[in-house]
């Protein structure tokens, strides 16, 4: 049974959503969600990458809530790195545009000469 999920537990910014939402109305696809999944693990850290797709597949095991006027959708085993996460779309000038999902669930790292949260990129001080 799909399971619905408190808005608040994973926010979705509003540049977020209205680049989810051009993307969806560009290529055309109506009634699609938002997946975002864990996708292997991070840095040397350890920590976890975050992967995101668009799809219309949804499964009784899944998350699902709407935020910001998009369907998001959360696998079983992802949901646990994802409370508390926000999702935003940057547009750098220097580094291109794209999205980023900060969860303070990724697993944090203690090292020698400093800390690091992985919940996507980092830099260790190894």
């Amino acid at each position: 049974m799909l399971k619905e999920l408190d808005v608040q537990t994973i926010t979705v910014s509003p540049m977020a959503s209205n680049a989810i939402r051009n993307i969806i109305s560009e290529r055309k696809l109506e009634g699609y969600a938002l997946r975002v999944f864990v996708s292997g693990s991070g840095c040397g850290c350890g920590g976890v990458n975050f992967g995101m797709a668009l799809e219309n597949n949804i499964r009784d095991e899944d998350t699902t809530f709407e935020a910001e006027g998009v369907k998001v959708v959360v696998d079983e085993v992802s949901i646990d790195y994802l409370r508390g996460a926000h999702i935003d779309f940057v547009n750098d000038p220097d580094r291109g545009a794209g999205f980023i999902v900060d969860s303070p669930n990724a697993q944090a790292h203690e090292h020698s000469e400093g800390g690091c949260t992985c919940g996507g990129s980092c830099s260790c001080n190894n």
